[in-house]
């Protein structure tokens, strides 16, 4: 079983009066490549007719942001031309890849009726290869995501890569997989990880312990590359979002919005975007 090199907390970050905790980067722990950047939104609840998510219209480049939706909603746009508003349940996958524009808001119905809210944003870092390629995006709806049944009467979200024979619903151009696993206490799991890939871990809700060591809510463990299998005992019933990918090794160079591997390449990223090169913003 992998060894753990150490558990980092994340740190209360709020965005106006939005509950935010930051996973990664932290003091502790700059990344754990290709994984570049956790947000922990929530869990909070929104009066009626409330203003919703912050998330105005702002550019990417150069790498891919995962957003768990597990209670409230987010209506996306981008200058790629797509829409959509996901649901609790649902993922939000885009590759920004050479360059959009995008906004994550809240929908109408959600500004008008308010309710329950907590979202994970995931940056994942596209190779060098992969930085410039063309803008994508994929909403899923929960029901659109392969669930595999987990002992004790859990379950885990296929979102990409392959768990336990069950391809996800996302090929990532990072190679990366993702999945959100709900675990009942008590229940048991012995899960497959390479060797040789980075293993994300960051506990949502609940305690677990992790190949014997303990860990709980809001902590990102991570691990040492020594082993290939992970074990997972539930004290509690808990949340985890799990994610493993290959290592890119390559210069990290992240500057706001634009993650590439050169300081030149931030300063084109600018550039181009000043010179409408994400495309236009259109409400």
């Amino acid at each position: 079983m992998r060894t753990i090199k150490q558990q980092h907390r994340a740190l209360s970050a709020p965005i106006g009066d939005l509950v935010t905790y930051r996973a990664l980067p932290t003091p502790s722990l700059e990344h754990l490549d290709p994984f570049l950047f956790l947000n922990h939104h929530g869990p909070q609840v929104y009066a009626p007719h409330n203003q919703g998510l912050p998330f105005g219209p702002h550019p990417h480049r150069g790498f891919e942001t995962v957003t768990f939706i597990l209670d409230g909603d987010i209506m996306h746009q981008d200058t790629g031309g797509h829409q959509s508003v996901i649901q609790a349940g649902g993922v939000q996958w885009m590759t920004a890849g050479r360059g959009l524009i995008h906004a994550e808001v809240s929908s109408p119905d959600f500004k008008r009726t308010g309710g329950p809210l907590e979202i994970l944003q995931l940056w994942v870092n596209l190779p060098a290869r992969a930085k410039l390629t063309e803008p994508r995006y994929v909403g899923l709806q929960e029901p659109e995501i392969p669930v595999v049944a987990l002992p004790g009467g859990g379950r885990l979200q296929a979102v990409s890569g392959k768990w336990l024979g069950t391809a996800g619903a996302v090929t990532s151009p990072a190679g990366v997989a993702l999945a959100v696993l709900t675990l009942l206490a008590g229940a048991s799991l012995s899960l497959p990880v390479p060797a040789a890939h980075t293993v994300f871990f960051y506990t949502v809700r609940g305690q677990l312990q992790v190949n014997g060591t303990a860990t709980e809510a809001r902590h990102l463990v991570e691990f040492n590359y020594d082993g290939d299998e992970l074990h997972l005992d539930a004290t509690t019933d808990a949340v985890l979002l799990l994610g493993h990918g290959q290592p890119f090794r390559e210069p990290i160079v992240a500057y706001g919005p634009f993650v590439m591997n050169t300081e030149a390449e931030i300063r084109q990223a600018y550039q181009d975007y000043q010179a409408g090169r994400f495309g236009r913003w259109e409400e």
